[in-house]
């Protein structure tokens, strides 16, 4: 039999070589974790003047944004949006994350007719405690 010797003389190409693979695959698998975990909150698409208030509260638990502009224009999701069709869009974006609240963003010169419609439609949605509206912060 035969002992095989290895001599200084071949290549130590593999003696210094770091294996990388596990290193990819954590990092993999962390990146699919925080997408698969992440919650993603709808943008309004339009920006409105908000009303301020001495009572303001943060919200942290926001999944849904309804924008009322100025000219009583309601926005979700980047998208003017129907009146009429303003629950059917908050059933929907509500049903991707059940645990989130709606948050109405209207303009200081909206009409109320327009923001009673929309709290009325987000409140046959969602818990009552789940639906706000957003103000500014008042000094």
């Amino acid at each position: 039999m035969r002992r095989r010797s290895f001599s200084s003389d071949t290549s130590g190409e593999d003696e210094g070589a770091v294996d990388l693979t596990p290193m990819l695959d954590v990092v993999f698998i962390m990146l699919i974790f925080f997408i698969v975990t992440a919650t993603f909150i709808k943008e309004a698409g339009v920006e409105v003047n908000r009303p301020n208030a001495s009572t303001s509260d943060q919200k942290n638990n926001t999944t849904v944004l309804v924008a009322i502009n100025a000219d009583n224009s309601v926005w979700i999701d980047k998208r003017r949006i129907d009146i009429r069709s303003v629950r059917a869009n908050i059933e929907r974006l509500h049903a991707e994350n059940p645990e989130g609240g709606v948050v109405i963003q209207a303009d200081e010169l909206a009409s109320i007719k327009t923001f009673t419609a929309v709290l009325d439609a987000a409140r046959e949605v969602v818990p009552h405690e789940k639906v706000s509206l957003a103000t500014e912060q008042s000094n």
